[in-house]
């Protein structure tokens, strides 16, 4: 018979640890003189900001970013490594909704016109899910893929921030230096014209979790004032975001390729 050690000897290290603890206190105990404990320090509203955003640890969730140009939203699913995206385009003579799921290296999109003219049929463009052929795609940045669970890049934000302070429960404020960090404006096209120090703000929910973000960017050129915002939310509530079967997808066409290619 196979004998089991693992949790037999984890136990009476736990029980010899409690002791040693234990008589250490009693120790203590004993000397009226023993020195007080030293406070702990007092806590950075900046590392618990950090601490807020989402990470590999935590359930499905809901997220939405909006800036000048639109809004976009989805679901991220960290145990799958999955993440819904969906965005919608307004042209004059049409609305385009495109809609994308990853699941690690996997990546399907489905695209829908709206308007007077029967655009997807001349596109020739299916109306289901559609798997995307990676070596088809000629820009890299083309094709989106599962990059972890911080879609609207709130921890990279918060760590250009400068100044940031608590105020009510769940709240903060600081200020973002774009100067210091160029490489932020160029992941973020709401940000390409802006300059200075932009102001932060956030709120972290009652669960722990960061709920919401905003950076006040101000008017630059023709450019009006504006905000990015980003939204966290529906934490283990969010479904799962898994890989379409063969029924639910069919490869893509040369139009989609011709499409994310132009």
């Amino acid at each position: 018979m196979t004998q089991r050690t693992g949790t037999t000897a984890t136990t009476r290290r736990l029980a010899a640890v409690a002791a040693a603890l234990m008589a250490a206190t009693l120790v203590a105990g004993c000397d009226d003189d023993a020195t007080p404990a030293a406070a702990p320090p007092p806590p950075d509203p900046k590392q618990e900001l950090l601490a807020a955003v989402p990470g590999e640890q935590d359930p499905a969730f809901r997220f939405t970013t909006s800036d000048s140009s639109g809004d976009v939203s989805g679901v991220v699913d960290p145990a799958n490594r999955g993440m819904d995206i969906d965005t919608v385009t307004k042209d004059k003579d049409f609305t385009l909704e495109m809609s994308f799921r990853m699941v690690e290296s996997r990546t399907w999109m489905k695209v829908n016109f709206k308007g007077a003219k029967d655009i997807q049929k001349l596109m020739k463009l299916p109306t289901k899910w559609m798997e995307l052929d990676p070596a088809k795609i000629e820009g890299p940045d083309s094709l989106p893929t599962y990059e972890g669970t911080d879609p609207g890049n709130a921890d990279a934000i918060i760590r250009a921030a400068t100044d940031v302070q608590a105020g009510e429960p769940g709240t903060y404020t600081g200020l973002v230096d774009l100067s210091a960090v160029p490489e932020l404006a160029d992941a973020l096209a709401a940000l390409d014209d802006a300059d200075g120090q932009l102001p932060l703000s956030a709120v972290v929910g009652a669960d722990g979790n960061l709920s919401s973000l905003t950076l006040e960017i101000p008017a630059a050129g023709k450019k009006k004032k504006s905000e990015y915002v980003v939204e966290y939310f529906d934490f283990g509530t969010a479904p799962a975001v898994v890989a379409f079967t063969e029924e639910q997808a069919q490869p893509a066409p040369s139009a989609a390729y011709d499409m994310l290619n132009d």
